[in-house]
C-alpha cells in the first residue's frame, strides 16, 4: 500500500509549526501506523532529516503514551482503538493521511505530533489516590465489596490517561478522565474517607488546569480506548455539588 502523508512538523515549543508532505511506499496492510512511522523516519534518517518525535512505548494499547489526530479523530478512523494498534489496512491505498498532535491549551505541543500531557498527572497528584497506613496488605475477603460495586469501579478504572478524551472533546474537557478517577474510588469503600475532599480537588484542579467544560456531546466516550462510560461524569458532578 501507498500512502501520502501530511505530518504537523514544529521543532519546538516555541516555534511554528506546519505541515509536511511525505511518501510512503510499498507498506503491508498488517503494519501497525507507529510501524508505519517507524519506517517513515528510517528513510529520513538514512537522508540525514530529523525523523519525526511521537510518543509511545508498550505498542500494546495498555500503557497509553501513544496518540495523535489522525485525519480529524483522536486515535485515529477507528472507536475504541489506541494509535499503537491502528493497522493500514484500515486506510485506502494511496490515501492522503494527516497527522497532527492533540489540540489543547492543557497540552502544549512538545515537539511535532509529541504533547505535554503532564496536566493530566497534575489531576491525579491533586487527590486521586487513598490514604492508607503501610504494611501488610489486608485479607481480600476482610471487606465485602458488591458485584455491581466492583464492576464500576473496574469500569473507570481501567483509564489509561492517553488524553483522546481532551483531543476529541470540542471544548477540550478532562471530564471523562476526571470523573473516572473519582468514580474509581468512589464506588468502593477504601475510598470513602476522602471522598469529598477528593472530589472537590480534583475538579477544581482540572479547572485550574485550563481544561474546558463537558457539554455532554459524547465525543469522549466514542474516542475512548477503554469504552469508559460517560455515566461517571454524571455521578462526578453529582458528587461535586453534594460536597
Amino acid at each position: 500500500m501507498n500512502f501520502l502523508l501530511k505530518i504537523w512538523r514544529q521543532p519546538s515549543p516555541d516555534s511554528k509549526g506546519r505541515l509536511v508532505s511525505y511518501s510512503v511506499t510499498d507498506i503491508s496492510p498488517d503494519t501497525s501506523f507507529l510501524e508505519m512511522l517507524d519506517t517513515l523516519n528510517e528513510s529520513l534518517v538514512l537522508k540525514g532529516e530529523e525523523p519525526i518525535a511521537f510518543d509511545h512505548d508498550c505498542r500494546e494499547g495498555i500503557c497509553g503514551q501513544c496518540g495523535f489526530m489522525i485525519n480529524g479523530r483522536a486515535h485515529g478512523p477507528l472507536t475504541h482503538t489506541t494509535t499503537c494498534t491502528l493497522h493500514m489496512r484500515s486506510f485506502q491505498d494511496k490515501e492522503t493521511i494527516i497527522v497532527e498532535p492533540f489540540r489543547a491549551a492543557a497540552f502544549p505541543v512538545k515537539k511535532d505530533l509529541r504533547v505535554d500531557r503532564s496536566a493530566l498527572d497534575k489531576i491525579i497528584m491533586a487527590g486521586g489516590y487513598i490514604s492508607v497506613r503501610t504494611g501488610q496488605a489486608p485479607e481480600a475477603n476482610s471487606i465485602p465489596i458488591s458485584s455491581e460495586a466492583v464492576e464500576g469501579a473496574f469500569d473507570a478504572a481501567a483509564c489509561i490517561g492517553c488524553g483522546a478524551c481532551v483531543a476529541s472533546c470540542k471544548n477540550a474537557s478532562a471530564a471523562l478522565f476526571t470523573a473516572a478517577k473519582i468514580s474509581h474510588l468512589a464506588q468502593l469503600p477504601q475510598g470513602q474517607i476522602e471522598h469529598k475532599k477528593r472530589t472537590r480537588k480534583l475538579v477544581e484542579t482540572a479547572d485550574q488546569l485550563g481544561f474546558g467544560a463537558c457539554s455532554n456531546t459524547g465525543a469522549c466516550e466514542v474516542e475512548c480506548p477503554q469504552q469508559i462510560s460517560i455515566g461517571h461524569i454524571a455521578l462526578m458532578n453529582q458528587e461535586y455539588w453534594k460536597s
